[in-house]
């Protein structure tokens, strides 16, 4: 997603790449960061992951997080743009800011009912990071973009959540999906996705866009609505496979909604 936001931007290929770079080793930092902490709880009910399974030492796990996360950073000096001046602390800010969410979650949020807030903070970074990466500033526009951003970032948390359900519940973990029941988290969720993507349709028919953007936000949504449908009941492996198809759609809109404004 990065990569295709600092094109639509106008960055070059090799600012993109960079930009794209940095971005997965940050989120190479915060995942190694989950599958540390999760080790133990992964044990017994994941024993196949790298982790628990032996594959990849606790040693090796906190390896990956230091030079993951340091790479994120250097990456994210060296494609930062050159003005305005303060541009380069802007963007180290920033993907500090994006470990601080993601190590948030790993070692408070996650599993709790306030799982879903860095989500929300945390799907806004990604568009701004690219943008600002890109072009040194940001387009008034975002002022929709990031509260949209959040609402489709709380939707998806919670969709993500859902696919965990049963076994949080047996576990005893209070997951935002445990606190508001099987219906009540799908609820919650599809009117969460649903009020982002009310937003972002609101604002191409106020604005206008090309065929070829609204046919491409279009495929999106449906991505979206087929993600909620199949998530609405089933078991967790259709929920799982639910809110992975709502991501790509989420995915999919934000990029077409971007290049639709931009143009």
């Amino acid at each position: 997603m990065v990569v295709a936001v600092a094109l639509v931007a106008g960055a070059s290929l090799e600012t993109a790449a960079l930009l794209g770079l940095a971005m997965t080793a940050l989120q190479a930092a915060i995942g190694a960061l989950n599958d540390f902490v999760d080790a133990p709880h992964d044990a017994g009910s994941k024993p196949g992951k790298p982790v628990p399974a032996g594959l990849v030492s606790r040693r090796l796990t906190r390896t990956v997080i230091a030079v993951a996360g340091g790479l994120g950073l250097a990456l994210t000096a060296v494609a930062s743009p050159a003005e305005p001046a303060a541009g380069r602390a802007v963007m180290i800010g920033l993907a500090l800011v994006g470990l601080g969410i993601g190590a948030t979650y790993d070692l408070r949020a996650k599993g709790t009912a306030w799982s879903w807030l860095p989500f929300a903070v945390g799907l806004p970074l990604l568009p701004v990071f690219a943008w600002f990466g890109a072009t040194g500033s940001l387009p008034t526009w975002f002022a929709v973009l990031v509260p949209m951003a959040g609402l489709a970032g709380a939707g998806l948390a919670i969709a993500n959540a859902r696919a965990d359900l049963e076994r949080d519940r047996e576990a005893g973990v209070g997951s935002v999906a445990v606190r508001l029941g099987p219906r009540g988290s799908w609820l919650v969720g599809a009117g969460l996705l649903g009020g982002a993507a009310a937003m972002a349709v609101g604002w191409l028919l106020a604005t206008g866009t090309t065929p070829p953007m609204l046919a491409l936000v279009a495929s999106g949504l449906a991505a979206i609505g087929s993600g909620l449908w199949l998530g609405r009941t089933g078991d967790p492996g259709r929920r799982e496979r639910a809110w992975q198809l709502e991501a790509v759609g989420t995915a999919v809109v934000a990029v077409g909604w971007l290049a639709s404004v931009a143009g």
